[in-house]
């Protein structure tokens, strides 16, 4: 199907093209998403939409969608981020949110939107944030990494490395409260070292990704990064941590009542994008480009 036509154009004018009846009500959806990021851009800066299925985790092929989006944002220009996500790879939330950091510089403003939830990886984007917009309807999540292993089957589960770290440490201090305790001591050697090694490893490196992110906005980044990656007081990965908690903790909230007539728009944008992709997609798209992966 052909996409676009070339109308009369002045002679030695370069020819003027325009898209089809048929394509353009293939892709009205798009065109009525993109027209209210356009709405909402009238007075505030550009914004950059990620929004993603339950199933669609953070990942390496997501800088296909951020670079298309950063594509024509000139450098220096602030940006907002809306950003719905269940989380994902920490390294790869690195690399994207490192991207949208350097678009933007260091003296423009970055905001990320939360509109409905922005969990572990999701949480530590936002961190990169000099301002998170939250509502009534927005959550974040602790920073508990979690680790893809194999069981003696070969099946794939995820293990919370924060979980798995403190039931090492508790059996480890039965042994030495201890030592005659055969229970206690069966239990502690279930734990391969290997894995603990790993786990380790993986903690200290979201930690520390968080708390360089802080770092460049002035927070309390040592605390803030603790209480994020404090399972006792948050023992669910995907326990709720909103505005007010977020905001008692040091970071910089932007709370938007529901009612607020710019909040209602983003509301609206993220309900169309989470229509426009299944639960293992995910969508990239801003005034001018849009991808779903």
């Amino acid at each position: 199907m052909t996409n676009a036509k070339q109308s009369p154009s002045a002679a030695g004018a370069a020819p003027i093209i325009e898209k089809t009846p048929m394509f353009t009500a293939m892709n009205a959806a798009r065109y009525q998403r993109q027209a209210l990021i356009r709405e909402i851009e009238t007075d505030n800066p550009n914004l950059l939409c990620y929004v993603a299925g339950p199933k669609a985790p953070v990942e390496r092929a997501d800088t296909l969608g951020f670079v298309d989006m950063l594509h024509n944002v000139t450098p220096g220009q602030p940006v907002d981020l809306l950003l719905h996500t269940p989380g994902g790879d920490v390294d790869a939330a690195e690399k994207l949110i490192t991207l949208v950091r350097a678009a933007v510089g260091d003296d423009s403003e970055f905001r990320v939107i939360v509109p409905d939830y922005a969990k572990s990886a999701g949480t530590l984007m936002s961190l990169g944030a000099n301002k998170i917009i939250m509502s009534d309807s927005s959550e974040l999540g602790p920073i508990d990494p979690q680790v893809t292993l194999r069981d003696g089957n070969g099946n794939e589960h995820s293990q919370s490395a924060l979980n798995y770290l403190m039931a090492y440490k508790d059996a480890e201090d039965a042994v030495r409260a201890n030592p005659d305790d055969v229970a206690a001591r069966i239990t502690f050697e279930k734990f391969d070292p290997t894995v603990v090694r790993k786990f380790t490893s993986v903690r200290n490196r979201a930690q520390k990704f968080a708390e360089n992110l802080l770092k460049r906005q002035g927070a309390n980044f040592s605390k803030i990064a603790s209480e994020l990656m404090d399972i006792t007081r948050y023992p669910s990965h995907g326990q709720m941590i909103g505005w007010e908690a977020a905001r008692d903790m040091g970071l910089e909230i932007d709370y938007r009542p529901m009612s607020d007539p710019t909040w209602r728009k983003y509301w609206a944008l993220y309900c169309h994008m989470r229509l426009a992709i299944e639960s293992d997609q995910r969508i990239f798209e801003s005034n001018y480009s849009s991808l779903v992966l």
